[in-house]
């Protein structure tokens, strides 16, 4: 919908600043950057990931003692969807050389590479084939090709700092050096990128970077590539794709190696089981937990089931206490909201302001200092925008692009977004957007090394269900980015894996029963089964009312 009457008011008041702020932005005056005192002071007081009431330690698996949010802890600390004890694994009913579960930027760029390394590869998909948040993914891929101005080296201390400095370097190292070959395999396969007229890639900074390295298809950056990795999948021979069919285990040998995985198939209700010399990981984040009941950008599948498959089978996870808030969702129209609003907007000019039109955080901090900084804006110092709904948001004052990169940029390069916008009645060429943090990013997830491998043999991950590259905070870029790297990786690997590794012996789910007796052992005595596989959205009262009819309807 259009903005209100009280809403249109308080605009007025980011438009009566507006050309103070354009003749500083022409002059080079930049609302200065915190200190890093000063980051970790904000981060403190300010982000969730910082409040200990929502988190609970875990009580079994190879993190017992560890922290990790309530939801997420929800999850671990739950039975699996089957009883082990009553699963035939010796009807097979497919083999394979790999066997890849996840249909997503990384799972199907494993699935690209392992097929191109002789491997015979099933890939499976919890729902249709690319539907994930790298078809959401708008913002761009990181990459340091202008060596003239950029390197590596830059990039690898951005990300770094970005991560706090807890990110494995050795992860950062292979992100970084491989990012140049991704970008130029990318555009062998078709991706088209937003380019100059003469045909040098455009790129464009973002929270964190030093350096210009953000390349991008207009803003829908993820659907682009997601488009081109599908497509090229789709028309090879090698690769066969099972769709609706999330895996609810992962299955091992006698040997303790991975073996395979058993599957659900979302249309029949029936279990299968797929037989594999290698197995990929490519399950995705954890948005849909809603975690401190946060909306969230990510896509309908985004469950976390990776985490509890090969936390099961004995994988550690690694910072799965830090979650990433991106600052600027959607919160008005309502319609709307929760809707990712790309960091591109802020390197590209746009400005943040309170409800008073004013300026109080520089645009380009990391991610997580900047939705701090709008959190403590509205919740501390009483200056967000209030919503007819009663939320409160932050204005991102898009037309600065218009005026600051010239007439038309907005609907050029942020087709995807004005068309969503211009629905609801804004034009965001000429009017600010509302917006405020939401849950977008899993920084953590699943151990591994820099080749992909875990600590269980034949088992490999790669994207957002691993944990280690990103440190406590992803920068913008870098996600595109590391499914994309990691996913060649794990597909080349598992493809040789496969061929001089892998180990025949019995299958079984022995240690999914040996974690239901942990679970016993430590007390929990609980209904909840884990992978959750799709969020539930029944309201409350319903679901009560649902409850109680069908207890009516056993009676007699």
């Amino acid at each position: 919908m259009p903005y209100p009457k009280k809403l249109e008011r308080l605009k007025k008041k980011v438009e009566e600043t507006r050309p103070e702020r354009i003749a500083k932005k022409r002059r080079g005056e930049e609302f200065p950057s915190m200190s890093l005192k000063e980051r970790h002071t904000l981060l403190s007081k300010y982000h969730p990931d910082y409040r200990e009431e929502a988190k609970r330690e875990i009580k079994v698996g190879p993190n017992k003692g560890d922290k990790a949010a309530h939801e997420i802890v929800d999850l671990l600390e739950a039975r699996s969807k089957v009883d082990p004890l009553h699963v035939n694994l010796s009807q097979v009913d497919y083999e394979t050389d790999v066997l890849i579960i996840g249909g997503g930027g990384a799972g199907t760029t494993a699935a690209l590479l392992a097929q191109e390394n002789g491997a015979e590869v099933v890939l499976t998909t919890k729902l249709r084939h690319g539907d994930a948040n790298t078809m959401m993914a708008e913002g761009g891929i990181q990459a340091a090709d202008k060596l003239e101005k950029d390197s590596p080296a830059y990039h690898y201390l951005d990300t770094m700092g970005g991560g706090h400095f807890k990110n494995d370097p050795e992860l950062v190292y292979r992100l970084v050096t491989e990012a140049p070959d991704v970008l130029l395999w990318l555009e062998s396969l078709g991706v088209m990128f937003s380019k100059f007229p003469e045909g040098r890639l455009q790129t464009l900074s973002a929270g964190g970077f030093c350096r210009n390295r953000l390349h991008f298809c207009a803003d829908i950056t993820g659907a682009e590539i997601m488009r081109t990795l599908r497509d090229e999948a789709r028309n090879r021979e090698g690769i066969k794709v099972l769709e609706f069919s999330p895996a609810v285990e992962l299955i091992l040998s006698e040997h303790g190696h991975c073996a395979g995985a058993l599957h659900y198939d979302m249309e029949t209700g029936e279990y299968f089981v797929i037989k594999a010399k290698a197995v990929i990981l490519a399950t995705g984040g954890c948005g849909r937990l809603h975690v401190q009941g946060y909306p969230t950008t990510n896509h309908y599948g985004a469950t976390a089931d990776g985490l509890i498959l090969g936390y099961r089978a004995g994988v550690k996870h690694a910072f799965m206490y830090t979650l990433q808030y991106h600052p600027t969702g959607v919160i008005f129209p309502e319609q709307i909201e929760g809707l990712l609003i790309s960091e591109k907007f802020r390197g590209a000019g746009a400005d943040v302001l309170n409800v008073d039109g004013e300026k109080f955080v520089n645009e380009m901090e990391p991610r997580d200092v900047e939705t701090s900084a709008y959190i403590r804006e509205c919740i501390t110092r009483g200056k967000g925008v209030p919503t007819p709904a009663g939320k409160l948001g932050i204005w991102l004052d898009s037309p600065m692009i218009e005026i600051l990169r010239g007439e038309g940029t907005v609907k050029r390069e942020f087709i995807g977004k004005w068309k969503v916008f211009n629905r609801q009645g804004i034009d965001i060429s000429k009017e600010p957007m509302l917006v405020y943090p939401v849950l977008h990013y899993q920084n953590g997830g699943l151990l591994c090394n820099a080749e992909c491998e875990t600590s269980v043999p034949g088992l490999f991950v790669a994207g957002e269900v691993t944990g280690g590259v990103h440190g406590e905070n992803r920068l913008m870029g870098n996600s595109l980015l590391d499914i994309l790297v990691f996913g060649r990786i794990a597909g080349k690997n598992g493809a040789i894996y496969a061929k001089d590794k892998a180990k025949e012996g019995k299958l079984t789910l022995d240690h999914v029963t040996a974690y239901h007796r942990e679970l016993e052992d430590a007390g929990i005595m609980t209904d909840r089964v884990a992978p959750m596989l799709l969020p539930d959205y029944t309201n409350p009262k319903v679901r009560q009312r649902q409850l109680t009819t069908r207890s009516i309807g056993t009676v007699g």
